[in-house]
C-alpha cells in the first residue's frame, strides 16, 4: 500500500471529525485548482503578473429583478489575515500531490500575503447582472487563490440580503421583522452569515443568540409549541403554560396556536382586561393567518401580532393586501434558503492585457470596468458598464445625472476605512430598494434596470475578440 493511499485511508482524528471551520483553516478552505493553478504560474513565472479579476453574477435567481450586494466586510478580513501556517503546508506536502511543484512554490505560501487592492460596491446596493461587485487587483497567484472563499462569502449573503430587502418591501418599513433561519441554513457559519445578512439588509433581530451577540445586538424570540405542550401536560393547560412562562419572562410574547388560536386569545383578553397579565405580543405559526389575524385582533386590540411558518414575500404581501391584522412576521426556511446566487469570478486582465471567456452562454467583458448609475429625480433609470479611468476611455467619468458604484475599500491588503456599521448598511439597503422603478421592485414579473455597455467597452469586446481569433 502507498504512503497516499494509507493516509487516505487513517482514522481522522477527532478534530477532523468535528469539521469545525477556525478563522486560521480560511487559507486551506478553498477548492484545489487554485492552488495547483498557483503552481503552475510559479513554474512558469507569471505567478507576480499583475491581474484583475472581477466577481458577477451573469444571471438574477428566478423572480428577481436585482440583487443586494453583502458579505464584503467577511471578504475584506479574510483577504487581510490570508497567510499559510506551517502546519498546513505540512499537510499539502503530505497528499503528494504538488510533487512536482517547483520550490519557489512552498516558499511563496509560506510567506506570502494578500498586498493587492480590492473596488466594491458598498454592502446594501443594489446590482443587477454583469456588474461587478468587486474587482481585485493583485499579483496574480493572490488573485487567483482568494476565488473560492471570496465568492462563498458574497453569493450567500447576498442571496440573504437580497431576500431580506424584499420581504422588507413586502411588509413595509413599520413591520417587525425577525430572522428565524438558523435550522434551516446551509450549516452553522451560514446561519451566523444569514443572521447578519438579513440584518443588514433591514431585518430586526435574529434569534440566533450567537450572531446577534458577536454583531452588538439583542436576540429576539418567542416560545415553541413543546414549552406549550410540556407545561399543559404537567401543570393543567395552556392558561398555566403561559402563565410560568410569564413568570420567569414577564410579558414575553406568547405562541398561541398550539390548540385553539381564538380560545387561547379569548382567554389572554380576559386576563389582559383585568389587569392579571401583561402582554407584548403573540405569535400565529399556522391556518389561515389573515382569518386568525382579524379575531385575535378583535380580542386582542392593543397586543401585536406576529406571524411565522415558511412565509415569504409573496405570501407577506398578499396578506398585507387582504389586510391581515400582522404587525411582525418571523421568517426562516424562506429567507436563508432558495435558488442561489450563480455568482462567478473571472479574469478580466493580465498584465494590462484585456482577456475575456467567449464560451458559450459564459461570455465574459475584458477590462477593468465600473458601474455608472444614472438617476431622474432620485429614481435610478439606468446603468452603464464602461472602463475604469486607466485605460484610454475618454467618458469614464460620470455625468452629472450618474454616479460610480465601485469604490476603492483595500489597499497594499489593508482596509482603507474601518467596517460600516448593520445600522449604516441597513440605510444604504432600504434607500437602494426605494430608489428602484416599482416594475424592478415587481415580485412576480420584475423588469431589472437596463445595463448599457460604453461605446469604449464594446470596442475592447471587438478588439480582444480579434485577438483571440487571430
Amino acid at each position: 500500500m502507498s504512503s497516499l493511499t494509507a493516509s487516505m485511508l487513517r482514522s481522522p482524528s477527532l478534530e477532523d471529525q468535528a469539521l469545525v471551520v477556525t478563522p486560521t483553516d480560511l487559507s486551506l478552505l478553498t477548492d484545489l485548482y487554485q492552488l495547483t493553478m498557483t503552481a503552475c504560474y510559479v513554474g512558469e513565472q507569471l505567478d507576480q503578473r499583475t491581474a484583475s479579476f472581477e466577481l458577477f453574477a451573469r444571471r438574477l435567481p428566478p423572480g428577481f429583478g436585482y440583487l443586494i450586494a453583502m458579505g464584503l466586510a467577511q471578504a475584506l478580513e479574510y483577504l487581510e489575515n490570508l497567510h499559510f501556517s506551517q502546519k498546513q503546508l505540512e499537510q499539502l506536502q503530505a497528499t503528494r500531490i504538488f510533487a512536482h511543484a517547483p520550490d519557489e512554490f512552498w516558499s511563496l505560501l509560506a510567506n506570502g500575503r494578500f498586498t493587492g487592492e480590492v473596488w466594491a460596491v458598498p454592502e446594501g446596493t443594489a446590482v443587477f447582472a454583469n456588474e461587478p461587485l468587486l474587482r481585485v487587483e493583485a499579483p496574480l497567484w493572490q488573485a487567483q487563490l482568494v476565488e473560492t472563499y471570496l465568492l462563498n462569502a458574497v453569493n450567500y449573503q447576498t442571496l440573504i440580503a437580497t431576500r431580506a430587502a424584499r420581504m422588507r418591501d413586502a411588509a413595509g418599513l413599520e413591520a417587525t421583522l425577525l430572522e428565524f433561519g438558523t435550522r434551516r441554513a446551509f450549516g452553522p457559519q451560514a446561519s451566523v452569515w444569514a443572521a447578519r445578512a438579513a440584518l443588514a439588509a433591514g431585518m430586526n433581530a435574529t434569534s440566533n443568540v450567537l450572531a446577534a451577540l458577536q454583531l452588538g445586538r439583542k436576540p429576539a424570540g418567542t416560545m415553541a409549541h413543546s414549552l406549550v405542550m410540556a407545561l399543559a401536560a404537567t401543570e393543567g393547560g395552556e392558561t398555566q403554560a403561559f402563565t410560568a412562562f410569564h413568570r420567569y419572562f414577564p410579558g414575553a410574547p406568547l405562541l398561541i396556536d398550539t390548540y385553539d388560536v381564538v380560545a387561547a386569545a379569548k382567554s389572554l383578553a380576559e386576563r389582559v382586561e383585568c389587569g392579571e397579565l401583561q402582554l407584548a405580543g403573540v405569535r400565529l405559526d399556522s391556518g389561515d393567518l389573515l382569518s386568525l389575524s382579524k379575531q385575535v385582533r378583535q380580542l386582542l386590540p392593543g397586543v401585536s401580532i406576529f406571524a411565522s411558518g415558511d412565509l415569504d414575500e409573496y405570501r407577506i404581501a398578499e396578506l398585507r393586501a387582504a389586510g391581515a391584522c400582522i404587525d411582525g412576521y418571523g421568517l426562516g426556511t424562506q429567507l436563508v434558503t432558495g435558488s442561489p446566487v450563480n455568482g462567478v469570478y473571472k479574469l478580466v486582465e493580465i498584465d494590462g492585457i484585456p482577456v475575456m471567456k467567449e464560451a458559450i452562454g459564459k461570455v465574459t467583458y475584458p477590462g477593468r470596468k465600473q458601474v455608472f448609475r444614472r438617476y431622474e429625480s432620485g429614481v435610478a433609470v439606468s446603468d452603464r458598464l464602461g472602463l475604469v479611468p486607466a485605460t484610454d476611455e475618454e467618458t469614464h467619468q460620470p455625468s452629472g445625472d450618474e454616479q460610480p458604484l465601485l469604490q476603492c475599500v483595500m489597499r497594499h491588503g489593508q482596509r482603507v476605512s474601518p467596517p460600516e456599521s448593520l445600522d449604516a448598511i441597513a440605510q444604504r439597503t432600504m434607500q437602494s430598494v426605494a430608489s428602484l422603478p416599482l416594475e424592478t421592485r415587481n415580485f412576480h414579473t420584475p423588469v431589472s434596470l437596463p445595463v448599457q455597455l460604453s461605446s469604449e467597452l464594446e470596442a475592447l469586446i471587438e478588439q480582444t475578440q480579434r485577438r483571440i481569433h487571430q
